[in-house]
C-alpha cells in the first residue's frame, strides 16, 4: 500500500464515521493553492467543521494529531476562510485512524475524533 492509498482509506473511513454520527458531508478533498482540506461537514448543531484526517499504523513516532503542526493549522484556517467567509460558525477537528493489514486487506483498528483540535 502506498501513502496515498493509506490516506484515502483513512479519509473514506472518517467520512463514513462522521456520517454515522449525524454529520452531513459537504465536501471532500477541497483543494486550493494553499493546500487541501480532507473533509468539510456540518455537525448536528449546524457548525461547519473542517476535518484533517491522519492515518497511521501505530503511534510509535507520536500520535497522528501531533503531525498537524502550527504551519499546517495556519494553512487550514486560511483555506477555511476562503471556503466559508469570515462570519460562519466553524471549528477544526482531527480524526486519527489507526489501521491494520490482513489477508483480506486493510481494516480499522481504532479511531480517535478530536473536536476543536486547534
Amino acid at each position: 500500500m502506498n501513502k496515498s492509498e493509506i490516506g484515502k482509506f483513512g479519509e473514506d473511513f472518517a467520512a463514513r464515521y462522521l456520517s454515522g454520527k449525524g454529520y452531513m458531508i459537504k465536501d471532500r478533498n477541497f483543494r486550493g493553492k494553499h493546500g487541501e482540506i480532507d473533509i468539510i461537514a456540518y455537525d448536528m448543531d449546524g457548525c461547519l467543521v473542517f476535518v484533517e484526517v491522519k492515518t497511521r499504523k501505530n503511534d510509535d513516532y507520536g500520535y497522528p494529531s501531533e503531525f498537524v503542526d502550527r504551519k499546517q493549522q495556519k494553512r487550514l484556517r486560511y483555506m477555511a476562510q476562503l471556503y466559508s467567509g469570515d462570519d460562519m460558525y466553524m471549528r477544526f477537528d482531527i480524526i486519527e485512524v489507526y489501521y491494520g493489514n490482513s489477508p483480506d486487506g486493510m481494516y480499522v483498528k481504532a479511531v480517535n475524533h478530536i473536536e476543536n483540535a486547534f
